[in-house]
């Protein structure tokens, strides 16, 4: 919960004493899923004091759970002073209303505590609109059954952002802000499509590292400008899930004439609500107008080739699932015995941390983005300086010779870039 000091600064937070719940209706092992889940409550501020798990044919429509396991829940939660009882999947507004009744307790589901998390971390005017806008399309569908759980002025998980402002308006009041939303992120992605046109335009490769929540994507990002002598350009880096929201973008160079522009943004994880998708899907487009994507595997953990599926299946929605691609196993550090990942696509072993083999990461990415790159040399008449002009900003210049024909021009260029120029080649 939230403490406030003068002219309403907030001071602290305190930990909220939150209980675990979680539905098993097949046969599947909930103890990954659980462990996540613990370890988003913990990134949203919250101290996990215990956990149910239920097997159920299907899921009680009035409460989710079984009349018996919420009158067990509802005693733990007395007898431990518990704040929250949090839930591993979604809820209805209906289901919510219900449970809170019976628990006296706050109850958010796992969609709630990721959009929480979002709204805690983002700190550029796009990310808090984006969460913004996730959270009033997930608040949309449950305002009958939501009205008086999402009423609450104080603070904790699941009441910040829109929660705390608009939650005794009416239905024309969300659709109206969330138009409002729609138009300023519509501006902000008109802005970064320019800036993307110009970035194209001067040829330099885009590398976008996507992945797993906490595989280390800012770690190796922060290696990598490390390896480029660019270390006071460091990201932050946090053993936490989602440490990372907002976009980060640094130019990386390889050599003298080859240097690429690195992408990072948010991580992904199991059952990344939907509404997240659709509101970050124009900074996700990075990722998608990437030339080259580097996922990042947490090589530690057990179950990696999960967070493989989860990450291909939300680079499939966002249209990136064709894209060139390098698997990259990190934190070898943290491995016992040999490791072999398995993988349809070039793959690498590294460490970020320690730096292992991090210069052949680098050499793979140079193959695969300078592949198409060839040197040649150009004689372009006086007379067509906008050719000259477009080479020079296209490609890298070797050398440059002013000659009675013409300038003679050597310059390494991309496949696509030569085709534009090829009938200057000086044979």
């Amino acid at each position: 919960m939230l403490k406030f000091g003068k002219d309403n600064e907030v001071i602290t937070r305190e930990k909220e004493r939150v209980v675990l719940v979680g539905v098993r209706t097949g046969s599947e092992d909930m103890s990954y899923s659980m462990s996540e889940l613990s370890g988003l409550a913990a990134a949203a501020g919250a101290e996990v004091i215990g956990e149910a798990v239920q097997n159920l044919d299907r899921i009680n429509t009035a409460t989710f759970i079984g009349r018996g396991k919420v009158e067990e829940i509802r005693e733990f939660c007395a007898n431990s002073e518990a704040d929250a009882v949090i839930f591993n999947d979604e809820l209805s507004g209906i289901q919510t209303r219900n449970l809170e009744r019976e628990l006296k307790v706050h109850v958010i589901d796992r969609t709630v505590l990721i959009l929480d998390i979002f709204a805690l971390r983002a700190k550029t005017r796009e990310g808090m609109l984006q969460v913004e806008l996730a959270q009033l399309q997930y608040v949309m569908p449950r305002i009958a059954g939501f009205d008086k759980s999402l009423s609450r002025q104080a603070g904790g998980i699941g009441t910040r952002g829109p929660g705390e402002t608009q939650l005794e308006t009416d239905r024309r009041h969300y659709i109206r802000r969330m138009d409002s939303i729609k138009n300023e992120l519509a501006h902000i992605k008109r802005t970064r499509k320019t800036t993307r046109k110009r970035r194209n335009e001067s040829g330099i490769p885009v590398v976008a590292l996507v992945g797993y929540t906490n595989a280390g994507k800012s770690s190796l990002m922060n290696r990598l400008l490390f390896e480029a002598d660019r270390d006071n350009k460091d990201v932050n880096v946090e053993d936490m899930l989602f440490a990372t929201l907002d976009t980060e973008q640094r130019r990386i160079k390889l050599s003298s004439t080859h240097e690429f522009i690195l992408i990072d943004t948010v991580g992904f994880v199991s059952r990344l609500p939907h509404t997240l998708i659709d509101a970050f899907k124009a900074t996700l487009e990075e990722v998608a107008q990437a030339d080259l994507l580097l996922e990042i595997v947490d090589a530690s953990y057990e179950g990696y080739d999960f967070q493989i599926e989860v990450t291909d299946k939300v680079l499939n929605e966002i249209g990136a699932g064709g894209k060139d691609k390098i698997m990259v196993y990190n934190k070898m550090d943290q491995v016992k015995g040999e490791f072999y990942g398995v993988t349809s696509c070039e793959s690498v072993n590294i460490s970020a941390e320690t730096g292992e083999n991090v210069d052949e990461l680098l050499r793979i990415i140079e193959d695969h983005v300078f592949a198409d790159r060839a040197e040649i040399t150009l004689l372009i008449p006086y007379d067509r300086g906008e050719v000259l002009s477009y080479v020079c900003d296209r490609g890298v210049v070797k050398e440059t010779e002013y000659t009675e024909a013409g300038t003679k021009i050597t310059v390494e260029l991309a496949r696509m870039d030569y085709d534009r120029v090829k009938e200057y080649d000086f044979i």
